[in-house]
């Protein structure tokens, strides 16, 4: 088959492998100024803590280099900011140039200038040489990228001997009778909160298929696994809505 003939998932919908970028950019755009707060609304602030989780696993000191890709606005580059120092470097990249200003905003605004850089970037062809970084997350953006297994392993690439992969993602839902409450909530009530202070139900509509469609723990774990991630492992966050999986590079 031809790459051109094959389709990826955009959600529950089939789209030429070509269009998903572009389709996922214009997602982004659409809820870039909205996104903090919706992220705040949907998850009653519990993002705050699957992050701050995520942080506090990095094992970064100060001076080292760290990747927050597809990073959108900023938060978890602020917190590797704070974990390197001012004698380390954070690059803070995303494949949509609206939601990176808003990040690169973020981050001005809380005082950091000389140690950060905010690259736009495809997450499956990262513009840095091998072994550039000491720690590389990714925080609810995998499950957007076309080519899953390629992002993995450019990430694995830019990463220096020792460093760790840290991917905060939804996942799926373990515990006994969360699941369809899961559902209920994610496919009637985010579409609403989307449309009523994002004025965009689409997107949001669009956010709960692709949690559906993104690998199980056990699936992304074997991928890690693939792309050459040795000690892979990892944590379920909220019953299994979230996991951060984690890997180095030997």
């Amino acid at each position: 088959m031809k790459i051109s003939d094959r389709t990826v998932d955009f959600g529950f919908e089939k789209v030429p492998v070509a269009e998903k970028a572009e389709r996922v950019r214009g997602v982004f755009e659409s809820v870039a100024r909205k996104y903090d707060v919706m992220n705040d609304l949907m998850s009653f602030g519990v993002h705050r803590l699957w992050k701050r989780f995520t942080l506090s696993l990095t094992g970064l000191k100060p001076g080292q280099h760290a990747l927050d890709v597809a990073g959108g606005t900023g938060d978890l580059a602020l917190g590797l900011l704070r974990q390197v120092g001012k004698h380390g470097r954070v690059v803070l990249s995303d494949i949509n140039p609206r939601m990176l200003e808003v990040g690169r905003d973020r981050l001005l605004d809380a005082g950091h200038v000389g140690n950060v850089e905010c690259l736009v970037a495809d997450a499956e062809r990262l513009p840095f040489a091998d072994d550039s970084f000491d720690c590389v997350t990714i925080g609810f953006g995998l499950r957007n990228v076309t080519d899953k297994a390629a992002a993995l392993k450019s990430m694995y690439r830019v990463l220096r001997p020792g460093g760790q992969l840290l991917v905060l993602e939804f996942s799926t839902p373990l515990a006994k009778g969360l699941k369809p409450l899961y559902d209920a909530y994610s496919f009637n009530i985010l579409p609403l909160l989307g449309r009523m202070v994002a004025e965009d139900a689409a997107s949001y509509r669009y956010l709960a298929e692709s949690i559906r469609m993104h690998p199980d723990q056990e699936t992304l774990l074997e991928m890690l696994r693939s792309a050459g991630f040795a000690q892979a492992r990892y944590h379920n966050l909220t019953g299994g809505i979230v996991a951060l999986h984690r890997g180095y590079k030997i």
